[in-house]
């Protein structure tokens, strides 16, 4: 029998209500990196998902490159977890954070000591970040130029991978993380070779781009349980000014030395991050890449992202994917699991109110009555 959208799944450790996952989603509003008491509102007012993936969450100050994102590696910042976690679990759903380094895709307003932004080689991304003034009004600027991170700089990036997994499960009560990997951040820019020209032991052939994904992820399981742990990929995504020469057998490599670590779900995005499905002059095959997967013995659940309707989801499923994540729907649609039950329509989200601001936008879209 063929499995529904609204069937309960399993990931990892995670027993969840239905397959509908609510996406990270960046939203700017944790001034000082601490997330707000309508924060913890915005996340409880979706709990219906199957599963919640917070915005992406720095996690050093290093790994910070867009203004009012959260973190998680302060005192207050965890606290201000803590309180969404609590309000997610009372209102019976389940939450993971994503862990988020952002590599070269900053500027140096936003770095510690206003120093340049990190990077696997110091190559600029033709891409913007997300900087708020004095007076409070934001604006996009270009990225700062990027330093080359050294090799002895390394062991601490895994380091603090691990260290705000533990923070994220141990003292903020998520049930789980999610590495972020996607994107044309960090490990994402280490993992291809448009970022990526380094020629020790962490650049030039694919086993050495993807040694730093693969160790950040093997200490995040040891931090916290691989049954805890999953990780989001973006094989083809021209997000961040990202682009490699020959992906297919990259990302089959990393997902194969993955399969091992008991991993609760990967996360695929399709395609370009919020754009279309097929990327022109980037074909990918995504049942490749999860046979590779599962014949090195990943057991984890498979979630499929972008762009994905109601009618394209329910699809997915019955072909075998386990989880389906929604992004932009859920910025409007606090209720987006009733919605899609019943065919509902489905609220149009304001674009000026998603990055940065207060309630309206945010906390303010209407529920089914």
């Amino acid at each position: 029998m063929s499995s529904s959208l609204f069937d309960p799944a399993q990931a990892g450790d995670l027993q969840l209500a239905n397959r509908i996952v609510m996406a990270p989603l960046t939203r700017n509003r944790s001034p000082n990196a601490i997330p707000k008491p309508i924060t913890a509102t915005y996340y409880a007012q979706r709990a219906t998902a199957g599963l919640l993936i917070t915005e992406a969450t720095a996690i050093s100050h290093q790994g910070q490159g867009y203004a009012d994102v959260p973190g998680l590696y302060g005192t207050e910042q965890l606290d201000g977890w803590k309180r969404v976690t609590q309000a997610v679990h009372e209102a019976g759903g389940k939450i993971v954070t994503q862990l988020w380094h952002v590599g070269r895709v900053s500027h140096d307003s936003l770095q510690p000591d206003g120093q340049p932004p990190v990077a696997p080689s110091a190559i600029a991304a033709k891409t913007k970040t997300y900087l708020i003034d004095a007076q409070g009004n934001g604006s996009f600027a270009p990225t700062s130029t990027p330093r080359a991170l050294d090799l002895e700089e390394l062991p601490g990036i895994v380091h603090t991978f691990a260290a705000a997994a533990r923070n994220a499960v141990e003292t903020c009560g998520f049930d789980g993380v999610e590495i972020h990997a996607a994107n044309g951040y960090l490990l994402d820019q280490f993992l291809k070779d448009g970022a990526n020209q380094r020629t020790d032991d962490y650049g030039g052939s694919i086993e050495n781009r993807a040694r730093l994904l693969l160790e950040c992820t093997r200490a995040v399981v040891d931090a916290v349980g691989g049954g805890k742990v999953g990780i989001r990929l973006s094989p083809v995504t021209p997000a961040n000014d990202i682009v490699d020469s020959d992906p297919q057998p990259l990302f089959d490599h990393v997902v194969r030395q993955l399969g091992p670590l008991g991993l609760a779900y990967v996360h695929v995005i399709e395609g370009a991050t919020g754009g279309p499905r097929e990327v022109e002059g980037r074909p990918f095959d995504y049942e490749a890449l999860k046979k590779a997967y599962r014949e090195a013995g990943g057991k984890g659940a498979w979630m499929v992202n972008n762009g994905y309707t109601r009618e394209l989801a329910e699809e997915a499923v019955k072909k075998g994917a386990d989880l389906v994540a929604f992004g932009r729907p859920y910025i409007a649609n606090p209720d987006l699991v009733r919605r899609l039950k019943e065919n509902a329509p489905l609220n149009t989200p304001d674009t000026k109110t998603f990055y940065g601001g207060g309630e309206k936008g945010y906390t303010d879209y209407p529920t089914l009555s």
